[in-house]
């Protein structure tokens, strides 16, 4: 089963028996937990137990195959992160895994990457992974309203919650942590705002944007759209295409790029690169003070990368849209290969594992382009 077609056209036990040959799953099996939260025994024991229970809900069978698909590889990787990320409390002396699922989504993404998961779809699973364990907690943020809106914009809150049911009885407990009512209130909270089954019905754009950005308090206030300029932010790996993208859909921009400035500056790749940041901040400031829509064209592959540069964006009261390029793998390696400034394979892969693919958290348009 080396395919995404291979997965849709399998059932769940040909699914669970093609997981247990996974080299991800040896791990789980080994990775013991804390016998008061899972009395159930290791990591593996538990996705078991979850994923049986996914199959066991009651509206499961009225599900599109898809949103059961989302569920099943939410349940066999939602743990996956817990054997690089356990560790025994030295104070508790209880067994913990801190920043678990930041670690499961990366991994959620890399094995449905090379299954050729459809990109909306995998980026959808990936973030319930990465997000899986918010529900129970809900009565501890300071505005749950907000929680549930923003993660309406980033999955179902109808999947996170029948997941988040699932992952509650499929464990043995001997202390009651996860309590089914909290996770009611999930579904409750949602219903009542709008987006328990779609993203919450913002005002506009950029009233998401502020929300996200924490400078938006009150959900009924209307923020001008009276942007200056707009700027369209690139995102992918060397070789992805975001080159040609651009010269198709958005030919009559100017262009800040980061290669372009390497190249003009003489400067490699594998140089220091601050005189080439420096530079390209300069150039968009001057689009920027016109009012001049543009586009900024570099790798922008991780979160915190692009937050550096939609802050300089939002200084000036741009419109952000962000384009992330994917082509599968085979074609980037091909089109970096074909680059005047190819970079090594290598380097390719690192930056791989690195990927944070843009959400509607970062901008006020994000379009995910999965170029075959």
């Amino acid at each position: 089963m080396r395919s995404w077609a291979n997965i849709e056209k399998a059932s769940n036990a040909e699914i669970i028996a093609w997981a247990e040959e996974q080299p991800w799953a040896g791990p789980m099996r080994l990775c013991g937990q804390d016998a008061g939260w899972h009395a159930e025994g290791d990591v593996w024991t538990h996705t078991l137990m979850v994923y049986e229970q996914v199959e066991q809900l009651e509206v499961y069978c009225e599900l599109p195959r898809a949103d059961q698909l989302k569920l099943l590889f939410t349940a066999l990787l939602h743990d996956a992160g817990k054997p690089a990320t356990t560790v025994l409390d030295p104070e508790t002396r209880r067994t913990r895994s801190p920043r678990h699922s930041i670690i499961g989504a990366a991994m959620a993404r890399e094995v449905l990457r090379e299954l050729g998961c459809p990109l909306a779809m995998r980026e959808h699973i990936v973030n319930l992974v990465r997000y899986h364990g918010r529900p129970p907690f809900l009565l501890e943020q300071k505005e749950p309203e907000h929680e549930v809106i923003r993660l309406s914009c980033l999955l179902s809150n109808k999947l996170l919650y029948l997941f988040a049911l699932a992952d509650t009885r499929g464990r043995k407990t001997a202390e009651v942590t996860r309590p089914e009512d909290r996770l009611h209130l999930w579904r409750d909270l949602s219903m009542e705002h709008g987006c328990f089954v779609d993203a919450y019905p913002f005002i506009n754009a950029h009233a998401r944007f502020l929300l996200f950005r924490r400078t938006l308090s009150n959900l009924h206030y209307a923020p001008h759209e009276q942007y200056r300029c707009t700027v369209t932010l690139m995102s992918g790996l060397p070789g992805a295409g975001k080159d040609t993208w651009l010269k198709s859909h958005r030919s009559e921009l100017p262009v800040v790029s980061l290669d372009g400035i390497r190249e003009d500056l003489k400067i490699d790749a594998t140089d220091n690169q601050g005189q080439v940041i420096q530079a390209a901040r300069e150039q968009c400031r001057e689009h920027l003070r016109a009012g001049r829509d543009f586009a900024f064209n570099a790798t922008n592959i991780t979160a915190q990368m692009r937050q550096r540069w939609v802050d300089l964006f939002a200084d000036y009261e741009a419109r952000v849209e962000m384009i992330y390029v994917e082509p599968p793998m085979a074609t980037i390696l091909r089109q970096n290969k074909e680059r005047t400034d190819a970079i090594p394979e290598s380097v390719i892969h690192r930056l791989l594992s690195k990927i944070e693919v843009p959400t509607l958290a970062e901008a006020h348009q994000v379009s995910l382009v999965g170029v075959e």
